[in-house]
């Protein structure tokens, strides 16, 4: 099996109540596996596809679209990986405290 590429995170808020990560995906580049600790919200900054690897082996593929946000409870693990064929960046947004 070819390993992926890693997805680019880089911090853009960190102030003890949220945290802000813009994650800059290349075609097939992906997270890593990785569990939810808060509550969070996605913002996609250009419209894509992903794919979404569960740990029980299934997987689902998410249309984002630019500028409409999606949320998500803590404990969500999973592996998000660029399906498209152009870059794909997101914001996700923490609540920490």
């Amino acid at each position: 099996m070819t390993e992926r590429p890693k997805a680019t995170p880089t911090v853009r808020i960190d102030d003890g109540r949220v945290k802000a990560t813009e994650w800059a995906f290349e075609p097939g580049a992906e997270t890593g596996w990785h569990r939810h600790e808060h509550d969070y919200v996605v913002v996609p900054l250009v419209s894509g596809r992903l794919l979404i690897e569960m740990p029980d082996g299934n997987a689902t593929t998410a249309e984002l679209t630019e500028g409409i946000p999606y949320a998500r409870k803590v404990g969500v693990e999973h592996n998000v990986v660029n399906d498209g064929s152009g870059e794909m960046r997101f914001l996700e947004v923490e609540i920490t405290g």
